[in-house]
């Protein structure tokens, strides 16, 4: 598996090797060992899969907040996603910066996002599933989110404002600016 760091420390690409032959071909997602070398110990205990009918689909940006907070491991089963994390953690020298990646079922690119990061990702074909591991089960109470158009966090979507479909709640989230993080820069 191909290990690569990203601009902000503990956002992780994996890029599974892919064996191939007449009949079709066959890729290891998850190997435990593989992830500790990368320094990630997180155990999964939940997976999570979304369907989106339709390109400029965006969902986030999502969190879960203490005491409930999750880390992901996102992957695309069928289409293509642009994918966001964003960091949350006071004290990191990445406080409020992104970082995206293009996610695809054809090359089976997965990234790993720390407790502490909103996600969210905006769909590139129609179509589209994305399947993501977690940490800790989802929390009602804890739910929350920033508003996918912050003007503060300046997230760079490859749709206009027009073009993206979001859901009710999704166009309710806050912003950055009046966000009080309750994350603290521990690591990865």
């Amino acid at each position: 598996m191909n290990v690569q760091n990203l601009n902000i420390p503990g956002v992780i690409r994996f890029v599974p090797r892919r064996f191939s032959d007449v009949r079709g071909h066959f890729v290891e997602t998850y190997n435990e060992r593989t992830f500790a070398q990368a320094g990630i110990t997180t155990k999964f205990i939940q997976d999570n899969q979304s369907y989106s009918a339709n390109r400029g689909t965006i969902r986030g940006l999502h969190f879960q907040l203490p005491p409930a907070t999750q880390a992901k491991l996102v992957r695309v089963l069928h289409g293509r996603v642009y994918d966001i994390a964003v960091d949350l953690r006071m004290g990191s020298a990445t406080y409020g910066r992104w970082v995206s990646e293009t996610l695809t079922a054809a090359g089976g690119e997965q990234l790993f996002i720390p407790r502490g990061f909103a996600h969210a990702f905006c769909t590139l074909e129609p179509d589209t599933v994305v399947a993501y591991k977690v940490d800790d089960f989802y929390a009602p109470d804890c739910d929350s989110g920033l508003v996918w158009n912050d003007p503060t966090l300046r997230i760079d979507w490859p749709v206009s404002a027009n073009e993206a479909l979001l859901s009710e709640k999704d166009l309710k989230l806050g912003s950055f600016a009046d966000f009080v993080s309750p994350f603290k820069n521990e690591g990865n």
